[in-house]
């Protein structure tokens, strides 16, 4: 276990001094919710004091104060993730980010544009539409920030066509736990100029520096799109449809799988039945929901009229055009809620979110299921059919939280084997934080694992920077 020093009055009194009273809290004064990230079953740890700066100068400056006096530092955004990667397993002081919420410039002949890290998703996409443009990336918390979507390389429903946040992340300004200021990237479409270490920060959690500016790619958005859904039988057959659907030529921009339980709980929870349950006289068991995206409405039909086809022909009840702006919008309204869905219905959740190659995608559920009845929790499921990225909840109302924690864990370890067995990822998107590291190294083998390790103690010697987490055993 590192030794890390605590804060005395007069470092807490440089830190207020550094950010401001107005951005400063300690002690009684730090609210809870710093104290831990969406899913509590994680555990919590109040930090000693909380820092929101407002630009870069700020931050090296804190990082430079906490690094000279062995302080922890854990890194947080909007707080949203789901791995525990922000919680202050060392206490120590939490540095937010979200007061850097400036969209600061538009580059409309290179295509980018440039924001601090506490932008919001939600703000950054309506922000660009503005511009007649598009932000790819779409992951299903739109509150949370740019900034942790870059930290964990974040997905999202339409990472099929597009890729992921990581694909759009051109330049940034970066503070190490140093204090010095790095900029990485250009804005630039290709570089074969050294390692990359601008890829090597996306997706790093925090561990190895603090980001406080980036620039993001953006494309022009597409002038249609349209939105279908193919009732199947059974979740098995529905996802059996995918590689077809993929190989038809449609390049579709999100293909999104769900089971029936969750669209029913949606049901009851929105209080309206959006998604069909019995179509033609035939009781569904599972959907595909599939958008397609273009510049030219005729296209799309054409498009649509082979999804038709594809649908049927692998044995889907009929392919539902959603064409109405009113049911569009119900309709992702559902699939947005399946979480909140899960968490209202739910005293304990524990969540793995694998990808899997998509052709495996059934083999894997089906053995999900199987292993969460044999520990007796309960499985529920939807995701990313298109990329193969499958959130997958264990759930309980009637264990206690000791009981819970035991079965879940029983779940994950086979289920991770399973992963393993299918060359799948331990997360495709929600990354690795303290909740997950175990299981990382499992996959990943003591090698790459070890190398992670190194990476990190030659960015971050002392340790003090998000202690605990994706491959630091502190």
């Amino acid at each position: 276990m590192a030794e890390y020093n605590k804060l005395t009055p007069e470092l807490l009194a440089e830190l207020e001094s550094i950010v401001g009273t107005e951005n400063f809290s300690a002690g009684d004064d730090v609210n809870e919710d710093y104290s831990h990230d969406e899913m509590p079953i994680y555990g919590s740890q109040m930090p000693e004091a909380v820092v929101l700066p407002n630009n870069t100068q700020e931050v090296s400056a804190i990082m430079k104060l906490c690094n000279e006096n062995n302080i922890p530092v854990t890194v947080r955004g909007a707080g949203t993730g789901l791995c525990g990667g922000s919680t202050p397993l060392h206490g120590g002081v939490v540095l937010c980010t979200m007061n850097m919420n400036q969209i600061l410039s538009y580059d409309m002949n290179n295509l980018c544009v440039t924001i601090q890290p506490g932008v919001r998703l939600c703000d950054l996409a309506a922000d660009a539409l503005d511009h007649g443009l598009m932000y790819p990336p779409d992951p299903g918390e739109k509150t949370g920030s740019v900034g942790g979507n870059v930290s964990t390389n974040a997905g999202g429903m339409r990472a099929v066509k597009y890729g992921t946040t990581r694909d759009y992340v051109l330049a940034m300004t970066v503070v190490l736990p140093s204090g010095e200021i790095m900029e990485l990237g250009r804005s630039v479409t290709k570089t074969s100029s050294g390692y990359s270490l601008l890829h090597l920060m996306i997706g790093s959690e925090g561990t190895l520096g603090v980001i406080t500016e980036l620039t993001m790619k953006l494309i022009p958005n597409p002038k249609e799109d349209m939105s279908f859904i193919l009732p199947f039988v059974d979740i098995n057959t529905a996802i059996s449809a995918v590689p077809k659907i993929k190989l038809a030529g449609l390049d579709p921009q999100s293909i999104e799988f769900m089971e029936r339980d969750i669209v029913d709980s949606s049901a009851e929870y929105l209080g309206r039945q959006v998604f069909p349950i019995n179509v033609n006289g035939n009781e569904v068991g599972g959907y595909i929901l599939v958008t397609l995206s273009g510049n030219d409405a005729d296209e799309l039909y054409q498009r649509a009229e082979v999804l038709a086809e594809v649908g049927m022909d692998c044995g889907a009840f009929d392919v539902l055009v959603v064409d109405q702006p009113s049911l569009k919008k119900d309709v992702w309204a559902a699939r947005s809620a399946f979480l909140t869905v899960i968490e209202a219905e739910t005293k304990y959740i524990d969540e793995m979110d694998v990808v899997v190659p998509v052709d495996k995608i059934a083999e894997f559920l089906e053995s999900a299921h199987k292993i969460g009845k044999k520990h007796g929790m309960r499985i529920r499921s939807f995701g990313h059919a298109g990329d193969g990225n499958l959130h997958i909840y264990c759930c309980s109302n009637n264990k206690t939280e000791e009981e819970f924690k035991a079965a879940a864990k029983l779940v994950m370890i086979d289920s991770y084997k399973k992963c393993a067995e299918l060359k799948g990822q331990v997360s495709g998107e929600h990354a690795i934080g303290h909740a997950k590291k175990e299981y990382l190294r499992e996959s990943v083998g003591e090698t790459a694992y070890g190398l992670m390790g190194a990476i990190k103690q030659v960015f971050d010697p002392k340790g003090i920077l998000n202690p605990g987490k994706v491959c630091n055993d502190l």
